[in-house]
């Protein structure tokens, strides 16, 4: 089968590999049909590494995918050859203690697609998951809706766990994939005014188009004045989702007394900083968002009922064969790119 692997800082390659074998009962075979992009496979493509996950080299990537179910071992209920699927990349034990206490998210065992250490990715034809990483999606769902029903799914996670949307006035400080993934589901749950930052003028103008009721660029504005002349009291929450510190200072300043940070962006830097003085009075609530856990369904379902719409994220294609093409724009930030796929 073709596999993409990377190969060094910035280097990707399409190679021939063997097809990978279910080797116990409770596995299932995919072949693969697309593959998204995320922010976490730039990481490893340009710094080799994302904290204390460091890339081997080669290495295959990618997370976000979907595909059809080609074999299943002899236990497997779930799912039967021919189902069209969305994958779970985390591939959690159920049997320690946090799996027990309903947190498989963070599983003291946790393997999950594309991390170094961990797991090989995706990009791959046929990869091999456990049945408990399958959910079947009804046909009109598409390939893309299902591969994207990952991040996603991180969005309505971090939604849930911040603060009751109804009525809220919520900042979102980055639009690209993930901040689209806030968005949709926090409108969808009663979220009132949605404040949106980024660098890049083509993603402001979607968050505009998909129902922010504001936009601002922070190169070339004060975006924490902006807000606060509109919002006075401050926001309730803000979703940090592009990893800057910047941005992060700016999340302090835009919230209310009693709000809540919820962090989802990846930094490339190791540590945080915050502004004691400020996090003390107003006495804000800092709340780290790892992936999703127990959202998967539930967000396959708002796809299924058009509760949110996935298409506006997907801006470009390639092929397998076009791979570097695809890591180079998306590192780049370049063309407008919100979601790059690629078609196996």
């Amino acid at each position: 089968m073709k596999t993409a692997l990377l190969t060094g800082i910035r280097q990707i390659q399409v190679t021939e590999a063997p097809e990978p074998s279910i080797v116990n009962d409770h596995e299932v075979k995919i072949r693969v049909h697309v593959v998204g992009l995320c922010g976490s496979d730039i990481h490893y493509y340009v710094n080799g590494r994302i904290g204390s996950q460091m890339v081997r080299y080669p290495f295959p990537a990618g997370h976000e995918c979907a595909g059809e179910v080609v074999e299943v071992g002899n236990a497997v209920t779930r799912v039967k050859p021919g189902d069209r699927i969305a994958v779970e990349p985390a591939m959690s034990c159920f049997d320690c203690d946090q799996c027990l206490n309903g947190r498989p998210h963070t599983c003291r065992h946790l393997r999950f697609l594309g991390c170094p250490g961990q797991a090989g990715g995706c990009l791959a034809e046929y990869i091999v998951m456990p049945e408990a990483s399958c959910f079947p999606i009804p046909q009109k769902m598409t390939m893309d809706e299902a591969a994207l029903s990952e991040p996603l799914a991180i969005g309505m996670y971090a939604v849930k766990q911040s603060v009751p949307m109804q009525k809220t006035a919520i900042g979102i400080l980055g639009f690209g994939p993930i901040g689209m993934s806030v968005m949709l589901p926090a409108l969808s749950r009663g979220a009132s005014t949605v404040y949106v930052t980024d660098k890049i003028s083509e993603r402001l103008q979607r968050a505009e188009r998909l129902g922010a009721s504001w936009s601002g660029d922070p190169q070339k504005q004060d975006v924490v004045g902006a807000i606060l002349e509109l919002e006075p009291k401050g926001l309730d929450v803000v979703f940090e989702c592009c990893g800057q510190q910047e941005a992060m200072d700016q999340a302090v300043d835009l919230l209310r007394p009693g709000g809540k940070i919820m962090i989802i962006g990846i930094p490339e830097a190791g540590r945080w900083s915050f502004s004691v003085d400020k996090l003390r009075h107003k006495e804000i609530t800092i709340n780290n968002v790892r992936r999703q856990n127990h959202t998967l369904q539930e967000t396959l379902e708002a796809i299924e009922t058009s509760l949110v719409d996935l298409q506006p994220m997907v801006t470009h294609r390639f092929s397998l064969d076009q791979i570097k093409d695809a890591f180079d724009l998306v590192a780049a930030y370049g063309d407008g790119v919100m979601k790059a796929m690629i078609d196996m």
